[in-house]
């Protein structure tokens, strides 16, 4: 199938244009005007436009507008209120002594009323445009009139303002040369129809992500599960599995629960794509998931990425490309990079090597109990193999090939009989000792070895052996960061048309927006992602900011893609040649207004009925889209919240498939969820009011106890504006800062979390089925319930409650219960051992469930809690080792207390190990 005509019925499927705004007060938004534009006054309204956007600071809400149209005007015949600023930027409030400083936090751009591209252009190019200067420049009021006539809303006449802004009636349309700050509540793209239709006229398009996400299933090479991955970050099994999957798979699928380490394996994807010489594209849903991945990126030594997750980014970009690029890092130093890494990998691997040296003759050991019944037999069928000094290992090769094959020719055949009498040679058995006795006599010669060396030497004690492996392995993984990085800036990368495509985008960047569009469309694509390979934006964003290249990238990573619909992914993915698509389909999704008439005549249109199920853009995501083209690796391991506060979505939600790496007995019943009864609750308006000042109450009990990072949600639109506007008479700007307090609806909080987060359910009893419905939803439920690290307050008016709510309400209520172990039975060392340290009076659980893995004896309780390693890991030495590496992550102080330590004694064991738990000396 051709990826054009996707894009053609994609484009069918796209709005045609945004709503005409021409209020932008409209819900009763300030619009305040500034007889300064680059100062506001210290008052309660500028204190409340400051607080506001303190509130929201993730979605950017505040705007200066330069010139603006006010009064109004017949459109469509109908009379319009008209408040529409022509220019307007993102801007922050710098709060003084004596007032705000205006900061422009973004590009200044012309109206989207402006559809004409020339005509915008045009007049994004008038000398010094916004600023003080240019309000007062002579032709400001042809500008404004041209412009305001592009925009179809051509004032009667343009006034200059000179102190206060004269009053506004709406008889007439009136333009005026002034600044004022406003706010902007949706801030979203325009103009899809437009680009998709652009796209779908471009050439190139057959060997990009986009077409191989919705063309035909194919079979795939699928990576090596033990290829090497060497990263910066500490990576579980599934995340290099990804990283795996990255380097030889067309389309890759990630998903998982919330706090799954989907971001870690993200950036160790992208970085590792950069590292064998591609460039990576990484487009995210929200400003907040661009920003947690680029924090992530500067946090680990690698590529340094370009970030663009809003419109502030581009004149940070803009103005570091233009101080021009160094060099490069030359071939010496890349080549000892390279040495740098062999020798910290050298390192490791010897340090692996011994420790797993060591517990194999531990696992040898550990087996004598078992063969000492069948001891008498095997030694008198092969006597030899327990004298000493006996070469195990030459006989089990003997063994081996003496082992009848299943393609036994004439010269295997005399091979395997000269292998048999060598080893009945060298074993002592007779010709009618079957060759399994002869192993099990080698097996048995093996443990009875090792636990007579283990004896002579005092048993096994890997205490400094692993923490030698955890040096050895950050520098290894710092070696690996630095020579990711020097690659990255290879002077090899910046040829003179890299170093000139580079110099473009910096001009390009400086343009308006319509002019950026038509220089960015002329770049060297490829030059430019040679010298920067590795891009971290909003899905917003990239259009405006990256040419419209088919394939331009090696890779594109989609995050949050099941909250992506794909007439915003198409364009993405068309950017790239391969694609990592991560999303959750359990929490929220994308919201779409197509009906479903529209998708089957429109797919009809095109010849393409067969794909419905793939261009549904009512119900198909981009995730779901990806998902029917590869499988899917699932990220189960959850980092970010206590027990309490996810296990209900655990079970409800993800049946429990996610294995919870935060539980330790610090928190394993801690009770991180308060419930607070609202008495008298009432909806009216779609508020409800006794919520309100409960939330308010609630957060001043936190702002008391020193809490920060404060997030109040809820699932209804009416409630969260009353929920602001309480919050914002409530605190003052300095107390929002403080507590880094954010608010808003379930919606917006989607790829966000908080410390502490209150949500306030807004129901009340006998609440309307609609309300139910919509706050029962379970994908809103599960965003809802999954925000918080540390502690959640419900507070909410319901008294009595059934299903997904009424079920959270009562498991929130009570603390969870004890944490069942998976438990040792029979007469093991890890039992007998528990057993003696409980009589010592300690507390002590057998098989303590971390993750996907268990901790043998967990003794101790709190803080204070230790991880006992009793045996080698049963799945074998390499699940050991990962069991080691990753509770010691997570900040378990693991102790090794193998039988052979103690000659087998759990008496003695546990006599030393309670006075070393007990910080004391025997």
């Amino acid at each position: 199938m051709h990826p054009r005509r996707i894009l053609a019925a994609l484009a069918d499927l796209a709005p045609a244009g945004g709503e005409r705004v021409l209020d932008v007060s409209k819900g009763g938004q300030p619009i305040l005007w500034l007889r300064d534009p680059a100062r506001a006054p210290r008052n309660r309204t500028v204190d409340r436009l400051a607080a506001l956007d303190e509130l929201h600071r993730d979605e950017r809400i505040l705007r200066r507008g330069w010139a603006w149209v006010v009064g109004g005007a017949e459109v469509d015949g109908v009379r319009r209120k008209v408040r529409l600023p022509l220019l307007a930027e993102p801007v922050r409030l710098e709060r003084g002594l004596r007032g705000y400083r205006v900061v422009p936090a973004g590009d200044l751009e012309l109206t989207s009323l402006v559809t004409d591209r020339e005509a915008a252009a045009a007049l994004e190019t008038a000398p010094g445009l916004g600023g003080p200067e240019w309000l007062r420049a002579a032709g400001a009021a042809d500008w404004i009139h041209t412009a305001a006539a592009a925009a179809g809303v051509a004032p009667e006449r343009v006034a200059a303002v000179d102190g206060a802004m004269p009053r506004i009636s709406d008889e007439e349309l009136v333009g005026y040369a002034v600044a004022a700050l406003f706010v902007v509540r949706d801030v979203s793209s325009t103009g899809l129809r437009d680009t998709l239709l652009t796209w779908a006229g471009r050439d190139g398009l057959e060997e990009t992500a986009l077409a191989r996400v919705y063309g035909e299933s194919a079979g795939v090479d699928r990576p090596d599960p033990e290829e090497t991955v060497l990263s910066p970050l500490p990576l579980s099994r599934p995340q290099r599995e990804v990283v795996r999957r990255v380097r030889h798979e067309p389309v890759v699928a990630v998903s998982g629960p919330p706090g799954n380490g989907k971001s870690h394996a993200v950036v160790a994807a992208a970085l590792d794509t950069v590292d064998r010489g591609g460039s990576v594209l990484v487009a995210t849903q929200s400003r907040h998931a661009a920003e947690v991945l680029g924090d992530l990126l500067r946090r680990y030594p690698g590529a340094v990425p370009v970030l663009f997750g809003d419109a502030e980014r581009r004149e940070a970009i803009a103005a570091e490309l233009a101080q021009g690029a160094a060099a490069g890092v030359d071939d010496r130093r890349t080549g000892a990079d390279r040495a740098a890494v062999a020798d910290a990998e050298a390192r490791v691997a010897a340090m692996t090597s011994g420790i797993a040296a060591a517990l194999t003759v531990e696992q040898r050991a550990a087996q004598v109990p078992a063969w000492e019944p069948l001891m008498a037999g095997l030694r008198v069928d092969a006597p030899r193999g327990f004298e000493p000094g006996f070469d195990v290992e030459a006989a089990r090769d003997l063994l081996l090939r003496a082992t009848p094959a299943t393609d036994d020719g004439r010269w295997r055949r005399w091979r395997r009989k000269t292998a048999l009498r060598r080893l009945r040679r060298a074993t002592g058995s007779g010709e009618q000792v079957r060759l399994d006795r002869v192993s099990a006599a080698l097996s048995a010669a093996e443990a009875t070895v090792a636990a007579a060396r283990l004896a002579a030497t005092g048993g096994t004690d890997l205490g400094p052996s692993w923490d030698a492996l955890a040096d050895a392995d950050a520098a290894l993984a710092e070696a690996v960061g630095v020579a990711m990085r020097n690659r990255a800036r290879s002077a090899r990368r910046w040829s003179p048309d890299a170093r000139r495509a580079v110099t473009a985008l910096a001009t390009a960047l400086r343009a308006g927006r319509n002019r950026r569009r038509a220089a960015l469309a002329g770049l060297d694509g490829a030059a430019l992602v040679r010298a920067l390979p590795l891009w971290v934006g909003t899905v917003t964003d990239v259009e405006d900011l990256l040419p419209p290249v088919p394939g331009m990238f090696d890779l594109v990573i989609l995050d949050e893609a099941a909250h992506i619909d794909q007439i915003r992914a198409a364009p993405v993915l068309a950017r790239a040649r391969s694609a990592l698509v991560v999303g959750d389909p359990r929490q929220l999704r994308f919201v779409s207004f197509v009906a479903d008439v529209d998708v089957a005549v429109t797919l009809a249109r095109h010849g393409l009925d067969g794909y419905g199920d793939r261009l549904d853009v009512r119900r198909a995501s981009a995730y779901d889209v990806a998902v029917g083209a590869t499988p899917v690796t699932y990220l189960e391991e959850h980092y970010r919240s206590i027990p309490h506060l996810i296990e209900f979505s655990a079970s409800r939600f993800y049946r429990d498939r996610i294995a919870l790496m935060t539980r330790h007995p610090r928190n394993d019943r801690a009770d991180a969820i308060d419930v607070v009864p609202v008495d008298s609750g009432a909806v009216d308006g779609g508020v409800n009011r006794a919520e309100v000042d409960a939330v308010v109450a609630v957060v001043k009990d936190l702002a008391e106890r020193k809490a920060t990072g404060i997030g109040v949600i809820t699932p209804f639109r009416d409630q969260a504006d009353a929920l602001e506007s309480a919050l914002l008479a409530a605190f003052p700007v300095e107390d929002i800062e403080r507590l880094r307090l954010r608010t808003g609806t379930v919606h917006a909080f989607q790829g966000s979390e908080a410390d502490t987060v209150v949500v306030s359910l807004g129901l009340v009893d006998g609440d309307s089925p609609a309300r139910q419905r919509f706050a029962s939803d379970p994908h809103l439920f599960n965003v809802m319930v999954t925000r918080a690290r540390e502690r959640l307050v419900v507070v909410t008016s319901l008294t009595r409650g059934g299903g997904i709510i009424g079920d959270y309400l009562a498991y929130g209520s009570v603390p969870l219960p004890a944490v069942e172990p998976a438990g040792a039975d029979g007469n093991d060392w890890t039992a007998r051992l528990a057993a003696e340290l409980r009589a010592a009076g300690l507390a002590v659980r057998v098989g303590y469930p971390v993750g996907r893995w268990s901790v043998d004896l967990c003794v101790g309780e709190g803080d204070d809690a230790v991880g006992l390693i009793c045996g080698v890991h049963p799945e074998g030495l390499p699940a050991h080792l990962e069991r080691q590496r990753a509770l010691r992550r997570m900040g378990w102080a693991l102790r090794d207390a193998f039988a052979s330590r103690w000659s087998n004694d759990p008496v003695r064991a546990a006599l030393e190990l309670t006075y070393d738990l007990r910080g004391a000396t025997p």
